[in-house]
This record gives C-alpha cells, structure tokens and sequence, in this order.
C-alpha cells in the first residue's frame, strides 16, 4: 500500500527557530506513523525567490499541493491563527480532505461555546466525535485511538 500524503499547514516555517526546532519534530511524528508529509517550506524552498512573481508560485504551488495530498494536518496556534493556514484548511475541508488540527495554544478566539477556534475550521471534522481530530499535545498525534492513526492505518 502506497503512503498516504499529509499536508502540515503551519506558520513554523516563517521563523528560523520554529522551523528548526519545531517543525521537524512534526514532520518526523507523521512520518513515524507511516505518512508521507508534504511541508511547503521545504516544498517550496527550491523557488528562486529573486525572481519577479515567486510569491504567486509559491501560493499557486501550495494550493496544488493542498488537492494533491490525501489529507492535512494543521497547526493553528495563534490568535487568530496563521492566514495561510486558514486558506489551506479551507481549501482541503472544501475538497473534502481528511482534515486534522493541532492546537496547544491555550488562548481561545471563538464566538462558539463547544469549540476553540471559529467554528468554520471545524467543518471539516465530524460533528460528533470531533475531538478525536483535534490534538492539543504533541504526544497525541501518535495515538491509537485518535482519528489521525485510525485513518493513516485504515485500508484505503
């Protein structure tokens, strides 16, 4: 059976610090679980950003990613989170992606009693049972009995 593909939409790549301390332990989790992970900071870094129109590339390519991959796992720390990020997950839930989020940012910013975030990003997760798409540590992304190892384990 062939990996399947996760896009990480994060804004870890924009600092120096993060993409060399946080990042890559993300990427290594997903990889550990069997996944194949699509990180557009890297993905990307292979564009001549001196040239006139990279910033369209790397949007264009970003999103192309984003319909390519089999699902996205996003970081939304932040308040509000990262706009590109938003873009990306509304891409991927209007797709119908898989769609899994990670938040182990303690501020809220919603208008919804039963959700973190604005309750737009949890159109792409379930109704009920929703929590189990939703990690708030980086020691749950390996757990079994959350959606992310169900789904990445499920025969295809």
């Amino acid at each position: 059976m062939a990996k399947r593909i996760i896009y990480l939409a994060s804004p870890y790549g924009f600092s120096k610090q993060w993409s060399q301390n946080l990042l890559p332990e993300f990427v290594l989790i997903l990889e550990s679980l069997g996944a194949e992970v699509w990180e557009p900071f890297q993905r990307n870094n292979q564009m001549d950003l001196s040239k006139p129109g990279w910033a369209h590339n790397v949007a264009i390519s970003d999103i192309q990613d984003v319909k390519d991959s089999d699902a996205i796992f996003a970081i939304v720390n932040g308040t509000p989170p990262d706009e590109g990020v938003m873009i990306e997950l509304g891409v991927a839930i209007a797709l119908g992606k898989p769609t899994f989020l990670f938040r182990d940012d303690f501020r809220r910013c919603t208008d919804s009693e039963d959700y973190p975030l604005n309750l737009m990003l949890f159109a792409g997760l379930p109704s009920e049972n929703w929590k189990n798409y939703f990690y708030t540590k980086i020691s749950e992304i390996t757990d079994p009995n959350k959606a992310l190892v169900r789904w990445l384990n499920a025969k295809s």
